[in-house]
């Protein structure tokens, strides 16, 4: 029996740990037409490096959208790619801005399919300073808020998927 393409997948990973590539890896395999929401800004020339690079390893066949701070309305065709919610947390708490985690949900949730990624930041120590804090707090019940929603919830270490909720499709490992 075939399993159901997740309508919402969160993909958590630390730095580094593999959660682009991978949620990259489960787009491809649900066939679809691909929308890929950048939230990256590159303010110097190791981050534009780092853009370049996943530009290059993705290749051109994604719809990209640049969206460092307003990630709404989401595409209605195909599946969206949302790489990463840490970023566009970041991105906005800097501007001072807050971001409505229900209207985002709901925005995720009317979409076809939408996978996100996510930074796991709740496993190290606590930060030294208020902003950091607050970042901190404010991605830990993001994170909590869009995986209690989600159909897949994924937690990449070190290159290896290791599924917290719901099933993979049968067509990627």
């Amino acid at each position: 029996m075939s399993k159901k393409f997740p309508k919402l997948s969160l993909i958590l990973g630390g730095a580094n740990s593999g959660k682009s590539a991978f949620a990259e890896k489960l787009v491809i395999s649900s066939g679809m037409y691909k929308n890929y929401i950048a939230t990256a800004q590159a303010f110097d020339d190791e981050m534009q490096k780092k853009i370049d690079k996943h530009q290059k390893d993705r290749g051109g066949n994604w719809n990209t959208i640049e969206a460092p701070l307003d990630i709404l309305p989401l595409p209605k065709k195909g599946i969206v790619l949302i790489d990463c919610l840490t970023l566009w947390l970041s991105n906005n708490l800097l501007e001072d801005k807050d971001i409505n985690t229900e209207n985002f949900i709901n925005a995720c949730l009317d979409a076809n399919h939408v996978v996100c990624v996510s930074n796991e930041t709740g496993l190290g120590v606590v930060p030294d300073n208020y902003l950091a804090r607050k970042f901190r707090t404010a991605q830990g019940q993001l994170n909590q808020q869009v995986a209690a929603q989600s159909d897949l919830v994924v937690q990449v270490i070190a290159g290896i998927p290791l599924v917290l909720k719901g099933e993979l499709p049968e067509n990627i490992s």
